[in-house]
């Protein structure tokens, strides 16, 4: 069985005219709006919204850096949870690109935590533009307990979420296959995931003219 018979199998490259389509919809207008702590102070919701979930340290700031095209706008750190805010992108002036905080955090306090997770949930569940979550998983490490989670809540939530291996550069081609099993087998339990996986390297920028294209096509 080829790669693209499988359940979950890599999307393909995008053909002359959906790159384009992608090329041009992130060739224009992309600004940072606001970073957001309560529902409250979510933006309107009148726009199709995509967003961008990953434990810490997966490589989220420097995928939205390299899909975007802009070099920080999206801040990258480091240190555990230093995302503590929705951040919202307008994208165009049709799209929100939303980027969430990082789950698994190490080092922050607890209540911390519990408070970003609820913010998760009511913003999940609470936004009727929202087309697609992004749910990034290092190319080294597949799909681990705390990413179950967050898929789990999107299931609930009745989000479909894609997911997105990063540090594809990273990782052994003899490896790969293996890592790829893993992520299929786990993504099968869940009923919100999109059955098709995008492979990206920021650094080499390998998947990004894909990842552009599939947002583009979003409606």
């Amino acid at each position: 069985m080829s790669d693209m018979q499988l359940p979950f199998a890599l999307a393909e490259e995008p053909d002359a005219q959906t790159r384009e389509a992608g090329r041009k919809l992130f060739a224009g207008e992309v600004d940072f709006l606001k970073g957001v702590v309560a529902m409250s102070g979510l933006p309107a919701d009148d726009r199709i919204e995509v967003c961008f979930a990953g434990r810490s340290n997966v490589g989220k700031s420097t995928l939205i850096n390299a899909v975007t095209g802009r070099k920080a706008i999206a801040r990258a750190s480091n240190t555990p949870g230093r995302t503590q805010e929705i951040n919202y992108f307008t994208l165009g002036d049709a799209r929100y690109l939303v980027d969430l905080p990082g789950y698994g955090y190490a080092n922050a306090p607890l209540h911390v935590v519990e408070k970003w997770q609820a913010l998760l949930k009511q913003y999940l569940s609470g936004r009727a533009g929202l087309r697609r979550a992004f749910v990034l998983v290092d190319a080294r490490h597949g799909i681990k307990p705390v990413d179950q989670e967050i898929m789990t809540l999107l299931d609930k939530s009745a989000v479909t979420f894609q997911v997105v291996l990063t540090k594809a550069d990273k990782i052994k081609a003899s490896q790969r296959d293996g890592v790829l099993q893993q992520v299929r087998g786990k993504l099968a339990q869940h009923p919100a995931a999109y059955p098709e996986l995008v492979l990206t390297s920021s650094e080499k920028g390998d998947g990004i003219a894909t990842l552009r294209s599939i947002i583009a096509g979003i409606t």
